[in-house]
C-alpha cells in the first residue's frame, strides 16, 4: 500500500510568521480616523470633567485655602465639621423646601396649560410663544423684571393688591414671603420647558382611542382620566425627576432677587458652597459640603434609573 501526501502551503512567506487575524491597511486608517474625530472630545471630557472631579474630591480632603495654603490631607476632618454644621443644614433645607414649592406647580400647571392648548383653541401660536417666551430669557433679566415688580413702594404687584385695599407687602425682605416670591418667579420663567415636553406627549398619542372612547360613550373627563394621564405617565416621570434635579441645582436666581436673605431664609447649598469657598478662603471644606450634595444627586438619580427600569421590565 502506498500513500500520498499532499504538499502544504507555506504559513508565511519571505521568512513571516503567522501571527493571525490582520487589520489591513485601510482598517488601521478608519481606526486613527475615529480616534482623531473622538480626540477634541476626549480632552474636553478630561480637563473639564474628570479631572475637576478627581481634584475637588482630593481637595475635600484637605484643608485647602483659597491662597493654595494648607494641601496637606486631613483624613475626614471637613466631612465630620459639615455635619456638625447648622448652615450646611439650614441651607439644604432651603434648597429641599424650594425643590419641593417649585417641582409640584411645574409638573401640575405645565400639564393643564399643554391640555387647554392641546384642545384646538385659536391662536396655538401666541400661547405657545407667551408660555414659552419666559424660558428663553436669562436668569438676570427675569431677576430684575420681578425685582421690580415686587418691589415695595413702586412695583406693580402692591399696586393692584392696593385696589383691594391689601397694603404693601415687602415681597424680598420679609423672610415668610420672599422664598414664596422666588418659587414664583421661577415658576414663571421655567414653565415653557415642562410645557412643551408635555405637549409634544399630547400630540403623539393616537386619536383612535379618542375616537373608540367615544363610541363606547366616554365623556371628556373619563377620556382625560382613562386615556390621556395614563398615556402621559412616562413623560410624567421624565419631566418629575429634571424638575427635581434643577430645583436642587437653584442658585442664580435666588442670589440676584435676595443674595439668600433675609436672615439666610432663601439661601440655597449652592450659595453657602460658593460662600465658603470664595468669600471664607476655604476650598477644602466647600469640597467636601458640595460632595455630601453631589452624592444626594447621585441617590436621586440612581432612584429614577431603577424606576424606570422597573417601568421597562413591565411586560
Amino acid at each position: 500500500m502506498t500513500t500520498t501526501t499532499e504538499p502544504r502551503e507555506p504559513l508565511a512567506t519571505d521568512g513571516e510568521l503567522d501571527t493571525g487575524p490582520r487589520v489591513n491597511k485601510p482598517q488601521r486608517r478608519d481606526a486613527l480616523r475615529g480616534w482623531l474625530y473622538m480626540a477634541p472630545f476626549a480632552l474636553a471630557f478630561f480637563l473639564f470633567l474628570i479631572y475637576p472631579t478627581v481634584y475637588g474630591l482630593w481637595m475635600s480632603f484637605t484643608g485647602r485655602s483659597l491662597m493654595g495654603a494648607n494641601t496637606e490631607l486631613s483624613g475626614f476632618m471637613n466631612y465630620t465639621e459639615a455635619f456638625a454644621d447648622p448652615q450646611v443644614w439650614s441651607s439644604l433645607w432651603n434648597t429641599v423646601w424650594f425643590t419641593i414649592l417649585t417641582s409640584v406647580p411645574l409638573v401640575i400647571v405645565a400639564l393643564l396649560f399643554a391640555v387647554l392648548v392641546n384642545t384646538g383653541v385659536k391662536g396655538q401660536w401666541l400661547w405657545r410663544l407667551s408660555i414659552f417666551m419666559p424660558y428663553l430669557l436669562a436668569s438676570t433679566v427675569i431677576s430684575q423684571i420681578w425685582v421690580w415688580l415686587y418691589n415695595p413702594e413702586l412695583g406693580l404687584i402692591n399696586e393692584v393688591l392696593g385696589w383691594v385695599g391689601i397694603g404693601n407687602i415687602a415681597w424680598l425682605n420679609n423672610p415668610d414671603t420672599a422664598m414664596l416670591s422666588v418659587v414664583i418667579t421661577t415658576v414663571w420663567w421655567t414653565i415653557g420647558f415642562n410645557f412643551l415636553l408635555y405637549l409634544s406627549a399630547l400630540q403623539a398619542i393616537p386619536d383612535q382611542l379618542y375616537e373608540a372612547a367615544e363610541l363606547d360613550g366616554a365623556g371628556t373627563f373619563r377620556k382625560f382620566w382613562s386615556i390621556t394621564l395614563p398615556s402621559l405617565a412616562p413623560i410624567t416621570v421624565l419631566v418629575l425627576i429634571l424638575q427635581v434635579l434643577a430645583s436642587l441645582k437653584v442658585f442664580d436666581q435666588i442670589y440676584q432677587m435676595t443674595g439668600g436673605g433675609p436672615a439666610g431664609s432663601t439661601r440655597p447649598i449652592l450659595q453657602y458652597v460658593y460662600e465658603v469657598g470664595f468669600e471664607g478662603y476655604r476650598l477644602g471644606y466647600a469640597s467636601a459640603i458640595s460632595y455630601l450634595f453631589f452624592f444626594l444627586i447621585i441617590g436621586i438619580s440612581v432612584i429614577y434609573m431603577v424606576i424606570n427600569s422597573r417601568r421597562g421590565a413591565r411586560p
